[in-house]
């Protein structure tokens, strides 16, 4: 033993070493920048450095848009956990065991009421943590609750997308959602409310052919990675490399896709904004 480290070793009695949390930095997805977690929880998840878009979960984002007090999270539908006693690797059933240990949710769909700026409105928000926000049987039964809950209290609905696509786990149950989301936004539209669509870092598969697409304004974050199949898929396919940026928000937005992007810290009030509008609008129809 070197006297360097009986020199360590005795200091160590004399000056404790200070325990400190392994969660106080954050390395951005984007730049690679390590962040000080406390300024990127007050910089809404967003990395001050390069403005990358953190994913968040549905706690964090109804922190943000709605008023303090007013949020109060509706109760997730009870469905089936495994109707077709699938397993690969692992039992279906214990990934959601996994999946719910791990977000504190049922499913990856959890919906909300509340005040944003003092306006009712029905927030859904798809959780990629659980399961990569897969669009299972839970999930389509959340967005037809959330939807019967607006139409209800006569609200608008707002959804936050973030999503690998459709369960595979479910089969057919999975993909059987699309048409009757479809159909619950089409019974929001006939009770003249607003429907409006957020899609975040990734929006992808049978979420975004299904009601991702339906919104009366289509908003998306920076950045937000957003299509239907994946890249490598659609190159091999057409067997042509393609354009830079492609399926980034962006580039939907120049192409006629989405409606806007929107920085999370402008989000809340773009919302406001659109929500007056088409309530006054509808109301005039």
């Amino acid at each position: 033993m070197s006297w360097l480290t009986n020199v360590r070793n005795a200091l160590s009695y004399v000056i404790p070493k200070k325990e400190s949390p392994d969660n106080l930095w954050h390395k951005c997805r984007g730049c690679g920048q390590m962040v000080f977690v406390k300024e990127l929880e007050d910089n809404l998840h967003v990395c001050p450095n390069c403005a990358y878009h953190e994913r968040i979960g549905p706690a964090q984002r109804f922190a943000q848009l709605f008023d303090a007090g007013s949020c109060r999270e509706l109760p997730s539908p009870r469905v089936t956990d495994d109707p077709l006693k699938f397993r690969d690797q692992k039992r279906y059933v214990d990934r959601i065991k996994a999946a719910r240990v791990a977000t504190g949710k049922n499913d990856a769909l959890v919906n909300a009421i509340g005040l944003i700026d003092g306006r009712e409105v029905v927030v859904g928000v798809q959780d990629f943590a659980f399961m990569g926000g897969s669009m299972g049987v839970a999930v389509g039964e959340a967005f037809i609750r959330g939807i019967e809950n607006a139409i209800t209290d006569m609200v608008p609905y707002i959804i936050f997308t973030a999503a690998g696509g459709a369960r595979m786990q479910e089969g057919i149950l999975s993909l059987m959602q699309m048409p009757r989301a479809t159909v619950a936004v089409q019974m929001l539209h006939d009770a003249g409310l607003p429907y409006i669509v957020v899609l975040t870092d990734p929006t992808t598969g049978g979420v975004t052919a299904s009601y991702a697409m339906l919104g009366d304004i289509q908003i998306a974050e920076p950045g937000a990675l957003i299509g239907f199949a994946g890249q490598r898929v659609i190159e091999q396919t057409i067997r042509e490399k393609l354009p830079q940026g492609f399926q980034r928000a962006e580039y939907l937005l120049e192409h006629g896709m989405l409606d806007m992007v929107t920085h999370r810290r402008d989000l809340k009030a773009t919302l406001v904004s659109l929500i007056d509008y088409l309530c006054t609008s509808r109301q005039a129809a």
